[in-house]
């Protein structure tokens, strides 16, 4: 039986470890011939081994997703190798603790290594990469934002800034260039346990983790990134043709709840 992204080219930035990692073993068991690109050649060869080992194929490509000459390098090894490109996945992220902060603090070159990783690559994969779509017949383009391009999240003004950036971005290519077949779509995670994750707390003293887990997400919970990978699969299939433009916050309810300490207290009381 042909899995849901049989005959589908698809190229995943940021795809050696986390969520990136997790959609290429998903993509291949599904029947796509996946590309991950990503700085990290051990990580990429590993993912990319593991992922043709789900019956797929999967190759890796060592790329600075803010170089222009390696995206562009990219983009034509793929044009060569298949000919062809239906899914732009991209996903690679970045966030600096310590050195992103209140915008009055950040140094110019934190801002522009953080834009350059989270906003200029998608720019640039889209500037070379939708062609190919187009020569395609179109395709699906999903990127990846976050709860911080939703709501305020103090002490990290530069991640915010290209998290919601990417989110107007995708509307924008959502309008532009549907005519040609081609859908934009973003997924906006939070609270998923990837090594980002333990990167953004560490050395944070002041951070509970169980009154987060207990207190801010409704799922009391972190998610995987196999979770996000699912959201990733759909938007990537056909079964999500209609959908265009959307913005899909998968966060367990960080983003929408309010005090859950008279929930929690509730659910004390009632049991």
């Amino acid at each position: 039986m042909p899995g849901r992204l049989s005959g589908r080219v698809c190229l995943i930035t940021g795809g050696a470890r986390g969520i990136g990692r997790a959609a290429a073993l998903r993509f291949a068991a599904e029947g796509a011939q996946v590309v991950i690109v990503d700085v990290n050649e051990e990580a990429g060869g590993r993912t990319s081994a593991e992922a043709s080992g789900t019956g797929g194929q999967c190759r890796f490509i060592r790329c600075d997703v803010s170089r222009s000459e390696d995206v562009r390098a990219a983009i034509e090894e793929v044009h060569k190798s298949f000919h062809r490109l239906h899914v732009l996945y991209n996903n690679a992220s970045v966030y600096l603790p310590g050195r992103d902060g209140r915008i009055t603090d950040v140094a110019e070159e934190v801002w522009h290594q953080v834009l350059g990783i989270n906003l200029t690559s998608i720019y640039l994969f889209c500037h070379y990469g939708i062609p190919l779509m187009r020569e395609s017949g179109g395709g699906s383009i999903i990127n990846t934002a976050s709860s911080a391009g939703v709501i305020g999240i103090p002490g990290c003004d530069v991640y915010t800034a290209s998290k919601g950036a990417t989110i107007s971005l995708t509307r924008s290519l959502a309008v532009e260039y549907r005519p040609w077949g081609i859908r934009a779509n973003c997924i906006a995670p939070a609270g998923i346990r990837t090594p980002m994750l333990s990167q953004s707390n560490l050395g944070d003293t002041t951070f509970d983790e169980q009154r987060f887990l207990q207190l801010r997400t409704p799922s009391r919970r972190y998610g995987t990134p196999e979770e996000i990978a699912e959201v990733a699969l759909f938007l990537a299939s056909a079964e999500s043709s209609y959908v265009n433009g959307a913005v899909i916050v998968a966060d367990g309810g960080i983003t929408i709840n309010g005090d859950l300490s008279k929930t929690s207290a509730d659910i004390a009381r009632a049991e």
